[in-house]
């Protein structure tokens, strides 16, 4: 059920990161732990795309959830390797080219 995602490519993670709800984030991130291996974590929960190319990551930044968004970043700096931060967070471009700081430019308030 973690893992299971919707026809848009998203599992409750990325859902509930995007949503911004970041104690259901965590609640699932420990149920995680305890069921998944740590490669599983890493690719189906902070590095897995929806169908427009976007992270979890960047659609928290969508949505401008910047709770959802730290979250993700201590998270990520907890299991990725300084070039997957690099590559798959911090440059990483969506389907229509744009990275994390675009995104997060074109929601600030």
């Amino acid at each position: 059920m973690l893992l299971r995602t919707d026809g848009e490519g998203m599992n409750v993670w990325y859902i509930a990161a995007y949503s911004g709800k970041v104690d259901a984030m965590r609640e699932i991130w420990e149920l995680a732990k305890k069921r998944l291996t740590t490669e599983e974590i890493k690719k189906e929960m902070l590095l897995r795309t929806d169908r427009e190319g976007r992270n979890a990551w960047h659609n928290a930044a969508y949505w401008g959830n910047v709770d959802a968004m730290r979250e993700i970043w201590e998270l990520a700096k907890e299991r990725l390797t300084t070039e997957e931060i690099k590559n798959e967070m911090l440059l990483r471009t969506e389907g229509k080219g744009k990275n994390v700081w675009h995104i997060a430019a074109y929601t600030a308030t």
